[in-house]
């Protein structure tokens, strides 16, 4: 049996860094990678500069399976380099789909890597292989490789911009040429992208956290829609999109970013702690105890405990020792595959009324599981709160959530819900409540939503060519009827 870390969880998009004129980039980009590992599980991969030649090593797997092995290191001689943990959303999990992707152009060598998801990239692609380009790879990040490629601007730089220009969705890159590090982040600002310096040297990442661990000090995010270059001598600011109000990924704070990065110049940590809070605003109950899901839902059950007034116990043991496959035993031991992650707490559940707070919902397969674990331990009733607001709506922009139709919220109304699971009680952060718990006290603002926010309301900030045709698509409330056309 193939098993699965976080089989009922939305699986994370990628996480990318890069450093420019470092003795110790390909190092460091490494430890970055390590500190992004959440992002991407299915593989890595560094490209380095030494002033000469470009020099790649891709792996399937985790940084620490193959980054942490000198003579891979010394494998990727340089001062300047670029990194990228995967988790697919285009593209099959092979290594000719592993990133950074890199070419050779006429004005030199060209290594791109990518988070997030091109809601016209397989349109482009199309057009660029009727045009005559051949791709080596399924992923769509290879199609703005194509576009730099064909660009008939004068220097990469000007090539690469061209390419942004053609392309839509979401997108957060780094890319390394022969003289720069440049970072470029989407118009909607959708995905994260930070800079940072280091012993005078500046680094790109997706998140903050990565660059705590190299101890580079945080500058600033870059910003919706700007693309850095970084050179020896300087960094330069381009804008070349219509200036647009950010929208920045709602998922990003109540899921995919680790807990202690400082995303939007706010704590990801405190973040979660007040949807717990507000939560327990929405739906309070009598208990006698809340225990998280370990460990997504640890931050907002601290939160919805505290607000209620009820205490906080581990009332299911998290091992963290899973490996990625396991032998299946005899089907008569029940609910294996959960229990080979999550056990609970005995002792401490018999004879309680006991809330589950988790941060999100998805298809509830996990859920149901968890729920009659309870009940076998001896939970006299078991309810369960959702710090997030009911996914509806499936994502194009780099989370791999499931069709329409595996998505529980989508197909069945709360008391269906309550029923399914097997729960005394079920509750989800309102729309609202996540956006005050974000400290926007008027809640979700209609006609210019604060964040990207689709799954949960079918408001897609995007055209969505690539699902959906020429159609100028937005506020798919209607998602699943034009799916079927």
């Amino acid at each position: 049996m193939q098993y699965l870390e976080n089989e009922d969880k939305l699986k994370e998009e990628c996480g990318i860094f890069g450093v420019f004129d470092h003795l110790d980039a390909a190092k460091l980009t490494a430890l970055g990678l390590h500190a992004l590992q959440h992002r991407g599980q299915e593989s890595t991969g560094i490209v380095s500069f030494d002033k000469n030649h470009f020099h790649a090593e891709k792996r399937i797997g985790l940084v620490s399976e193959h980054f942490t092995k000198r003579r891979v290191i010394e494998r990727l001689p340089g001062k300047s380099s670029i990194g990228h943990v995967r988790y697919s959303t285009t593209g099959e999990p092979i290594l000719r789909n592993v990133q950074p992707l890199f070419a050779d152009l006429t004005s030199g060598g060209f290594a791109i890597a990518h988070n997030g998801n091109l809601t016209n990239g397989l349109t482009l692609r199309h057009k660029l292989i009727k045009d005559g380009s051949i791709f080596q790879s399924t992923s769509d990040t290879e199609t703005i490789l194509q576009l730099v490629a064909k660009s008939k601007k004068k220097n990469v730089v000007e090539k690469f911009v061209d390419a942004l220009l053609k392309v839509e969705g979401a997108y957060a890159l780094v890319a390394l040429t022969n003289n720069e590090l440049i970072g470029a982040k989407d118009p909607l600002g959708i995905r994260p992208l930070v800079l940072g310096h280091l012993d005078g040297k500046y680094i790109l990442s997706s998140e903050t956290c990565a660059l705590d661990l190299i101890g580079a000090t945080f500058v600033r995010e870059i910003e919706n829609g700007e693309i850095v270059v970084i050179t020896k001598n300087k960094i330069e600011s381009i804008k070349p999109f219509p200036a647009c109000l950010p929208r920045p990924c709602i998922f990003e704070y109540i899921y995919f970013s680790r807990p202690d990065s400082i995303l939007g110049g706010v704590s990801v940590y405190n973040c979660r702690k007040a949807f717990g809070i507000q939560l327990a605003k929405e739906a309070s109950l009598e208990a006698d105890m809340v225990m998280p899901v370990p460990d997504s839902g640890v931050p907002a059950s601290i939160g919805f405990a505290e607000q209620s007034n009820i205490r906080f116990e581990t009332g299911i043991i998290r091992n963290h020792y899973v490996g990625r496959t396991f032998i299946e035993p005899q089907q008569s031991i029940r609910a294996f595959s959960v229990k080979l992650k999550h056990n609970a707490n005995k002792i401490l559940v018999r004879g309680k009324k006991v809330v589950l707070v988790d941060d999100s919902l998805v298809r509830g397969t996990t859920s149901i599981k968890l729920v009659r674990m309870m009940r076998e331990a001896g939970a006299k009733e078991v309810h369960m709160r959702i710090a997030s607001p009911p996914i509806k709506y499936a994502d194009y922009y780099g989370i791999d959530t499931p069709l329409k139709e595996n998505l529980l919220a989508a197909n069945k109304t709360i008391p269906e819900m309550r029923k399914f699971l097997g729960v005394d009680s079920i509750s989800f952060l309102s729309v609202d409540g996540l956006y005050q718990a974000m400290g926007h006290t008027q809640g979700r603002d209609a006609k210019n939503p604060q964040y990207t926010d689709h799954c949960f309301t079918g408001d897609y900030p995007t055209r969505l060519l690539d699902q959906f045709g020429k159609k100028n698509i937005y506020n798919l409330t209607h998602l699943s009827e034009i799916g079927k056309e």
